[in-house]
């Protein structure tokens, strides 16, 4: 009986699994702007307290159609954010600047996630570094 259980239950799982194999993947469109960035990560290393440092992320439009930065937020109210309202057109650039007020002493690590129409998955941008005590 366990047999012709499994003789019955075989051909199911292998008509799933070919199935799962030849599934066809949505269609991709080639036409789509692609967002690249310059760099991802920004380090001041050491500066003053009380002095703002600004980052500047440089954003290319690799792609066919315009790109667009939905919203940009910084991880704190530190962080004052500047970023373009306007399309990017397909192979210009556009500047996303951070700038860290450097109020309190000490190590620090900030996020600025940004949403763009080029991926559903938001980039995160960090900028880091160490503010030394005033001398």
């Amino acid at each position: 009986m366990k047999k012709l259980i499994l003789l019955l239950i075989l051909p199911l799982v292998v008509a799933l699994y070919s199935n799962a194999q030849t599934a066809t993947p949505a269609p991709v469109n080639a036409n789509a702007p692609v967002a690249k960035w310059d760099k991802m990560v920004n380090d001041f290393g050491d500066i003053a307290l009380g002095v703002p440092k600004t980052a500047e992320f440089t954003l290319t439009n690799a792609g066919k159609e315009p790109l667009i930065i939905s919203s940009a937020k910084a991880s704190c109210g530190c962080t004052n954010l500047k970023y373009a309202s306007e399309p990017i057109l397909p192979g210009k650039t556009s500047v996303v600047s951070a700038t860290y007020n450097a109020a309190a002493q000490g190590v620090f690590t900030k996020t600025v996630t940004v949403i763009t129409n080029a991926d559903p998955n938001p980039v995160v941008l960090q900028i880091k570094g160490n503010v030394l005590p005033k001398q």
